[in-house]
């Protein structure tokens, strides 16, 4: 039986309103990107090539799915999971200058994700990549462009509030960031999850520093591929990683809720040191990986901004099938009818 906050649960907007925003939402936020970020809109691929090393392992276990091209005598291709090392070549095809990026609307699917009211089959992302001088290569440049980004979202919420009064702007004024190992040593006896709840109860919205390497517990935060983030290498505040994700609290469903994967990407020996720590060398002989060895690449920041799962935020849906379409197991679609949730079909 459900909880009594449950069952008390009523969207802010019904489902013609909600069509209205999310389009607001989708049409202003990439525009808005483009702004402050010098970015230019180009087009990406749903699927490419199996074995060229361009498709991304995410947290190094989700199976992409495959399928044979006939007329390529059944040539394995892959869909895409997201864009990271892709988006980093095309800046190198599209001769972009320093300071200049690219911005792609990328659909995905991800069949292994488990479903919650976070995730679905069906992945959307504003992914972005912007090429920088190695010299930016720091903490500072990623603190900053996370605050572009921050005030992106603070300004949409704005926007919402004035279209749709009943939704009012709970978002912090400035984001805080946190490494993610001062966070274990605030919390040493939780969960990584539990220290993100933590971190974002208090602060509201959050940066986490340090995503993908060994912690001084012997564990990570979280799992990231070896040959995007730069995860390894030491920060100005004498911590691993130049990578993060944005994190906000939601009150719905009282707990972290994370926006944005992004971090500055490895260069050449950082890709090795990574590999290696990763048992992954092999991956040397890729050809996007060998590209980037031989320095035929830019160096570059970008991420992921997740489209749905900022409409459900901006919005205050409680379950990401109130803002997508997908597909539901019976199961998941009774729970949300059981507490007033409308899945979109």
């Amino acid at each position: 039986m459900a909880a009594p906050s449950e069952l008390n649960y009523k969207s802010l907007l019904n489902r013609r309103e909600t069509e209205r925003a999310i389009d607001l939402i989708k049409t202003r936020f990439p525009v808005m990107m483009s702004e402050r970020l010098n970015l230019f809109k180009i087009s990406c691929p749903l699927a490419i090539m199996d074995g060229t090393g361009i498709n991304d392992d995410l947290n190094g276990i989700e199976r992409p799915v495959r399928f044979p091209i006939k007329n390529q005598s059944d040539a394995s291709a892959v869909v895409v999971q997201s864009l990271a090392k892709w988006k980093r070549w095309q800046l190198a095809e599209l001769e972009a200058s320093e300071g200049e990026g690219i911005l792609t609307d990328m659909r995905a699917l991800r069949p292994d994700e488990d479903y919650s009211p976070l995730h679905s089959l069906y992945v959307d992302q504003w992914d972005w990549e912007q090429k920088i001088a190695a010299s930016h290569r720091n903490l500072e440049y990623l603190k900053t462009t996370v605050e572009s980004i921050y005030g992106i979202f603070k300004e949409l919420e704005n926007s919402i509030h004035a279209t749709f009064p009943d939704i009012l702007p709970i978002l912090p004024e400035q984001i805080t960031f946190i490494q993610a190992e001062k966070l274990l040593q605030q919390y040493p006896g939780l969960t990584p999850k539990e220290r993100e709840y933590q971190a974002c109860k208090t602060f509201g919205a959050v940066f986490l520093i340090g995503i993908g390497d060994v912690l001084s517990n012997g564990e990570k935060h979280d799992g990231r591929a070896p040959d995007y983030d730069d995860w390894s290498s030491y920060n100005s505040e004498g911590h691993k990683g130049l990578n993060g994700d944005i994190l906000v609290w939601n009150p719905l469903l009282e707990n972290s809720f994370e926006l944005s994967s992004m971090g500055i990407r490895v260069d050449a020996a950082t890709l090795e040191r990574q590999l290696k720590i990763s048992g992954e060398e092999e991956r040397k002989n890729l050809f996007f990986h060998k590209k980037l060895l031989n320095g035929e690449l830019p160096q570059s920041i970008g991420g992921g901004i997740g489209q749905s799962r900022t409409c459900m935020f901006l919005l205050r849906k409680k379950h990401i099938g109130e803002v997508q379409s997908g597909i539901w197991p019976a199961d998941e679609a009774k729970k949300c009818r059981d507490q007033g949730i409308d899945l979109m079909k």
